[in-house]
Order: structure tokens, then sequence, then C-alpha cells
């Protein structure tokens, strides 16, 4: 049908499909403008005077509490340089390290999580990690199946490689 009217008209079947595509589109508009001039929705005035005088009052209430803490804090007086140098020493003491463990001194196959808790950057979310990738494997082969570990990456297991290793057995 396309090819006929392309034919008569002179234009090709691609100019055809755009003319017929902004016809359609400018009949669909002119559709709509018709139905929402013909119908007409009332709008229901609302009345706000409720919300009106809960914020008035609130807003009264706040003032007036601004008000008396304004007199409050002028009425006492404010040492910031004792308040700034008040620190407790009890709290700022340095937590001891735990020492870490000797070099290679660690068999990744037979570790347990308190003894991967030993090596520094390891918490115990990851050193359960480390056992059940072990359980899931049956043993490490090599220490590098430590970057499998979800949470380890190359600077953890840099840190950590040199207190570990594979014990072999024939």
């Amino acid at each position: 049908m396309l090819e006929k009217l392309s034919k008569k008209i002179g234009f090709t079947q691609t100019e055809i499909k755009v003319i017929l595509f902004i016809v359609v589109s400018f009949l669909i508009g002119i559709g709509i403008k018709t139905i929402k001039e013909n119908s007409t929705v009332e709008s229901k005035p609302f009345d706000y005077s409720k919300e009106d005088s809960l914020f008035n009052y609130y807003k009264k209430n706040a003032e007036q509490n601004l008000e008396k803490e304004k007199g409050k804090r002028n009425t006492e007086k404010f040492d910031s340089k004792a308040e700034v140098l008040d620190f407790e020493s009890d709290r700022f003491a340095e937590k001891e390290k735990p020492a870490l463990p000797a070099e290679k001194s660690i068999d990744i196959n037979t570790a347990d999580v308190a003894t991967l808790v030993s090596l520094p950057g390891i918490g115990e979310i990851t050193a359960q990690k480390m056992i059940d990738l072990r359980a899931e494997r049956g043993k490490f082969e090599s220490l590098d199946e430590l970057m499998d570990v979800k949470g380890i990456g190359k600077s953890k297991f840099n840190k950590i490689k040199k207190f570990l290793y594979i014990k072999t057995t024939f």
C-alpha cells in the first residue's frame, strides 16, 4: 500500500511513514486537548486555618523556649579552656598492641580463628572466612589462594604472608 502511495505522490516510503506519524501525533494531540477542555474538574478549596493555627502555636512556643535558653546561657559562666583541657587520661590510654607471631609460625591449613586473628589486619570475620575457604577446598595448596578470601587484598596479603606457611605432607 505504501509503495503505491509513494509512487503516486513521489515520496519514498520512509518519508510517507514520517508524514503519517506527524499527522497521527497531531490528531492525538487535538483529541487530548478537546477532552481536557470539555471535562472540567472542580477543585475543592482546602481550609488551612487548622494547620496555620498549629504552626503559629508551635512557633510561639519555640520562640519562648529559645528565649529561656538564651537566658540560661547568659547567667552560667562557661570556661571553655577548662572544658577543652579536661581530658581523662584513662580514656586516651594507648591500648597495648598484641604481639605479632613469629615469621613462618602459622600453618594456614591447621590454624584456628584465634591464631589467625593474631595476624596484622585480620579480624574474627576475615579469619572465619579463611577457615571456610579452607574447608571448602580441603586445604590450601598455595598461600596465594588467600587472595580469594573476601577482605584480603594485595596489601593485606603482603602484610600477613611472612607469618604463614603450608606444611607439606609426603
